[in-house]
């Protein structure tokens, strides 16, 4: 298996462990941590500290209706994807199980220059899709208005920032703007979370952008 070298913040492990991120979040999160034996020990020691806070931390006085305010917010709490190793297929399981197959049960959409993409279902607070970029073509020129997650699952892409290939994940926030490009040699394909519209520098891409919701 290549290398990983690029991994999760610790404000994003903590995140998960803490049940604290919106669900397309979760997905490239617990999709990443399927790969990634580094940043599954690291997520081991959150959720380890959590309870250990919990365990220690004082009682407290509860109102009546505590129980039934506690149980409405884990009713409509986003979900969190079950982090579980890498089975046969491209797709690690969490990915599976949202894409309900692997890579052949994906439904591609075109949105121009090649690139094909597929919007998973999640809840709101952030969107999660599947990205399809041909071996060479480039992503066009963006910025971020807010959190971009993009885990790569085959093939690679470079910007001005480093190389991502398979299970590397870049963290892109309001202070990159790049011009994402595939590898020559193999199609890149990238599970991609955004909690804001990106800001493309082109009008023909923010014209598509309408359409197409990334």
């Amino acid at each position: 298996m290549t290398e990983i070298k690029h991994h999760l913040t610790d404000a994003l492990l903590m995140g998960y462990a803490a049940g604290t991120l919106p669900e397309a979040f979760n997905l490239v999160v617990a999709t990443h941590i399927s790969m990634c034996d580094d940043c599954r020990a690291a997520l081991a020691e959150f959720e380890a500290v959590g309870g250990e806070v919990m365990m220690t931390s004082e009682s407290a006085e509860m109102a009546e209706d505590s129980l039934t305010a506690t149980l409405d917010k884990i009713a409509n709490a986003p979900s969190a994807p079950k982090v579980r190793p890498r089975t046969s297929g491209l797709f690690p399981t969490p990915l599976q199980d949202y894409v309900n197959g692997d890579l052949d049960a994906v439904k591609w959409r075109k949105i121009g220059g090649g690139v094909s993409q597929a919007v998973l279902p999640t809840s709101k607070g952030a969107t999660v899709r599947l990205l399809h970029i041909p071996a060479g073509t480039a992503v066009p020129d963006h910025g971020h208005r807010g959190t971009e997650l993009t885990l790569v699952l085959q093939g690679a892409f470079v910007d001005e920032t480093d190389r991502f290939a398979a299970g590397d994940v870049e963290v892109a926030n309001e202070d990159l703007n790049h011009t994402p490009v595939a590898e020559a040699g193999m199609d890149c394909i990238c599970l991609a979370a955004t909690d804001a519209p990106l800001k493309f520098n082109g009008l023909m891409p923010r014209i598509v952008q309408r359409f197409v919701g990334i």
